[in-house]
């Protein structure tokens, strides 16, 4: 998975951030910002081009705001397209509790202006159900990632603005650059996102969602970064936290697998049953 970008208010450190910004950069032609935003969402992807595919299991745990938390393991792959018009294609599949057990989830993410196809298994009733473009800012699984979070984030998919470089909120010593992305799908459940990519290996660092009102619903933080096969980077800890409900959703991850075979026969609706075995 890979993830997307987010009043009440926004935050005193986002509004900050905004009031610190150098007159040189609030007067920056529009243009150039945007060539910029452009440039740097295109550098992120193509560090992550040639991967293939991969497996990993992981575990998700949910809390709610008095913090009691459930946990659920589950199973993602990855098939990478090297078709530039089209997007990657993956595959969740919870493993554990039972009440979730072999519920699975397809994702052929598509370039804009066309919706991402998804099919979720239900084995309660044993059969595949589409997933419809109406439904997809819909919580999967009651977790804090919505069905438009699951599909690989692709450049075409939004507009970019880049805003500055400056310190990473996560790690101060890092330079990260802000971008703001602005979906062209109108049925996105997020206005924009606002994005912080460390300079060093273009890695996301977080992730700000405001919601179709403009406000800031979740924050994305990315932690534990490790290198696979010399090149990829994959974070071991995404943290996603609902602001305006004190929910969040964290996700961990094992080891990765790359380049395990799988094939496009294995991302069917029609092979999804058989994936959630």
């Amino acid at each position: 998975m890979k993830p997307r970008s987010f009043a009440k208010p926004v935050s005193a450190a986002i509004i900050g951030a905004v009031l610190l910004v150098p007159m040189t950069l609030i007067m920056a032609p529009a243009d150039a910002s945007n060539a910029k935003g452009v440039e740097i969402a295109e550098e992120t992807a193509r560090r992550d081009d040639g991967f293939g595919d991969f497996t990993v299991e992981g575990q998700m745990v949910l809390k709610n705001k008095a913090g009691k938390e459930s946990v659920r393991k589950f199973k993602n792959t990855t098939l990478e397209n090297p078709d530039p018009n089209e997007g990657d294609k993956g595959i969740i599949v919870f493993l554990e509790p039972r009440d979730v057990r072999g519920t699975a989830l397809l994702t052929h993410t598509k370039i804009e202006p066309e919706d991402d196809s998804q099919w979720i298994f239900l084995p309660a009733v044993k059969r595949v159900k589409r997933i419809s473009s109406s439904n997809r800012t819909g919580k999967f699984v009651s977790s804090e990632f919505s069905y438009e979070d699951l599909g690989s984030e692709e450049v075409a998919d939004n507009d970019h603005v880049w805003i500055e470089d400056g310190p990473c909120p996560t790690d101060a010593s890092l330079t990260c650059a802000t971008v703001e992305s602005m979906p062209k799908n109108k049925k996105s459940g997020y206005s924009k996102r606002i994005s912080y990519t460390d300079l060093e290996a273009y890695r996301l660092q977080r992730v700000e969602f405001f919601n179709r009102r403009g406000d800031l619903e979740k924050i994305l933080t990315f932690s534990d970064y490790r290198q696979y096969e010399g090149q990829f980077w994959r974070a071991h800890d995404m943290n996603m936290e609902n602001i305006q409900t004190g929910k969040s959703t964290r996700l961990t991850w094992g080891a990765y697998s790359f380049n395990t075979g799988v094939t496009d026969r294995a991302f069917t609706p029609q092979a999804l049953e058989k994936a959630s075995r």
